[in-house]
């Protein structure tokens, strides 16, 4: 089931203001319990820009030790959404909007809604730490790293060599 705000809502609210709790498990997101987003959709003409914080817990693998962990997130978005093709016509909105850092502009290619759980998968997937690793300790250190685990009996052959300089 996808969770969606209608442009049309958003023009005829107060201030062309709408805001908007998401209390939602997201399919795609491991997630330990619902995610929670508090989202405000603003119209500013020929976009809608939509802002607010994202926070939930999810479970992640280790890149070291391969084993599960819970990773807290809480963070804010900020995004904007053309209501036209800016591709066709670049020019045609007579708009201009500064774009900050870390903020996209995404085509609605003439949709009438905005996908609430299309914006807080990719939000919740670019917000996690590129290195995941389940705590400021870990050496990746578990059985299956151990040396004398991985040693593979076809290379032993190779311990007795002994090289002489020239």
């Amino acid at each position: 089931m996808h969770k969606a705000v209608s442009i049309e809502d958003i023009e005829n609210a107060k201030n062309k203001t709408l805001a908007c709790k998401i209390e939602e498990n997201i399919d795609g997101i491991n997630a330990v319990g619902p995610i929670l987003a508090d989202l405000i959709f603003t119209s500013l003409g020929d976009f809608i820009e939509v802002r607010g914080n994202v926070k939930g817990i999810v479970k992640l693998e280790c890149d070291l030790c391969l084993k599960e962990f819970e990773h807290k997130f809480d963070f804010d978005i900020d995004e904007l959404y053309a209501k036209r093709s800016l591709i066709e016509d670049p020019e045609e909105s007579g708009q201009e909007f500064e774009i900050k850092d870390g903020q996209f502009v995404t085509d609605l290619n003439g949709s009438d809604e905005i996908d609430i759980y299309d914006l807080l998968y990719q939000s919740v997937i670019l917000n996690l730490p590129n290195k995941k690793v389940c705590g400021i300790n870990c050496k990746g250190e578990d059985k299956f790293l151990k040396e004398e685990e991985m040693s593979d009996p076809r290379m032993d052959v190779f311990k007795n060599i002994k090289i002489e300089e020239i």
